[in-house]
């Protein structure tokens, strides 16, 4: 997936940095959500632990398959997700940034 509409239901994977800290989520505005996560709107464990890098993301049609694709994905062992990560983005590479979602990262 090259780009991705900002309105539609997705899941993501946002990374600390390569091969670091990882988590997942699921949106129907992948845009403000990275912002938020970038900006640190909301306190909790990607706020802690530096999680802003968007690594993956699925699109979908509806919630509900985001929603199962979400814990799907949780229940996964970590190198799995690592491999899901690898095989769309081997370099990590911020998405947010390629597809134009947030501006720049932000400071730390």
């Amino acid at each position: 997936m090259s780009q991705m509409s900002s309105r539609q239901p997705c899941v993501y994977i946002l990374a600390s940095q390569k091969r670091g800290t990882t988590y997942i989520g699921v949106t129907s505005n992948l845009a403000a959500r990275i912002y938020q996560h970038r900006m640190r709107a909301t306190p909790g464990f990607t706020s802690r632990h530096g999680v802003i890098r968007l690594v993956h993301a699925e699109a979908f049609d509806r919630m509900a398959d985001a929603i199962a694709r979400e814990k799907q994905l949780k229940n996964w062992h970590r190198q799995w997700k690592i491999n899901l990560i690898e095989a769309g983005n081997p370099e990590w590479t911020d998405l947010g940034i390629v597809w134009g979602l947030v501006e720049r990262k932000p400071r730390l």
